[in-house]
């Protein structure tokens, strides 16, 4: 996609900055007129997001070589922007049983900013390239910088780092970016969702399409690397009571074994539910379940029909 390069320091030219028509004298609203102001509004974001359709399938089949690859997803962003990948990042390991390590989300400030604000830290280039540098970043792994103007100088400094590094670089962004930012990132998904309702907070159409590319990235690189099997999450991680549950019943569609048999087999293979299907459709013990999931890259069709 060809974009128009913006100056990144003329902040009253970002379109995320824009005065939005459509939600003019809004504030004389009644409230069911400022609802379906956000239900126009959100339809646009939804709109812009399909249009990177080719974009955001580039960056997962990238990401899915990289997981293939031994290597890292790292997001990085400031506000709403670094939440927004942090929690993503979260997601992962309880949805697909992966390692803590394998998506990480990094946000300006650390932890604290995730409840509170601290937005100062986003305006520190060098603290970006310094985080990537201190979550040992490798020519392994890919980052991607999460910033809605396209020009948050935490977000550049850390995609410039990890260029250095030899990682690869992705940016999502809500307006169009520059050529410099063309020139650091490797991918770029940039769904153009116009001036926000409420002038400047992106936490509104760009935070609603940045979530919806973040569940793509992830959940389709996932599927990838076989942790889904029709739909179902098979590599769930059975961390509580409803997540249990879950993994039992997916046991029970699956092998179409009642409940109590998935219960006992579930509790043999140590809470996998992977290995569970495959003792019960194969009849086999734990170790040679394991082992076929192993054969077949821990895949669970092609396992099923060896």
């Amino acid at each position: 996609m060809t974009f128009r390069s913006t100056n990144p320091d003329s902040l009253e030219e970002l379109l995320t900055e824009q005065q939005n028509q459509n939600s003019a004298d809004i504030d004389l609203k009644s409230t069911a007129e400022i609802v379906q102001i956000f239900h126009r509004e959100d339809r646009i974001a939804l709109a812009a997001v399909e249009a990177e359709t080719d974009a955001i399938v580039m960056v997962v089949e990238a990401i899915a070589a990289t997981f293939h690859s031994g290597g890292r997803l790292f997001y990085v962003g400031a506000g709403t922007s670094g939440r927004l990948g942090v929690l993503d990042a979260s997601e992962c390991p309880p949805t697909f049983g992966s390692d803590p390590d394998m998506v990480q989300g990094i946000i300006a400030g650390g932890d604290i900013a995730l409840r509170n604000s601290v937005e100062a830290e986003e305006d520190q280039t060098e603290t970006g390239a310094q985080v990537i540098r201190e979550h040992d970043v490798t020519d392994l792994d890919i980052v991607i910088g999460i910033a809605s103007s396209g020009r948050t100088p935490y977000v550049l400094g850390g995609l410039i780092e990890a260029k250095k590094i030899g990682a690869q670089t992705a940016i999502i962004c809500c307006t169009p970016p520059n050529d410099s930012v063309q020139e650091i990132a490797d991918y770029v998904i940039a769904p153009i969702v116009g001036p926000e309702i409420i002038a400047g907070s992106t936490r509104l159409k760009s935070g609603t399409a940045t979530k919806l590319i973040l569940n793509m990235l992830t959940t389709v690189s996932m599927i990838q690397q076989g942790k889904v099997y029709g739909n179902l999450m098979v590599d769930v991680k059975a961390s509580n009571r409803k997540m249990t549950d879950r993994a039992l019943r997916i046991i029970m569609d699956v092998t179409g074994c009642n409940r109590a048999t998935a219960k006992q087999k579930f509790m043999e293979a140590d809470s996998r539910a992977k290995v569970t299907i495959i003792m019960i459709a194969k009849k086999l013990g734990k170790e040679d379940a394991v082992q076929l999931l192993d054969d077949h890259n821990g895949f669970l069709r092609p396992a099923l029909h060896h």
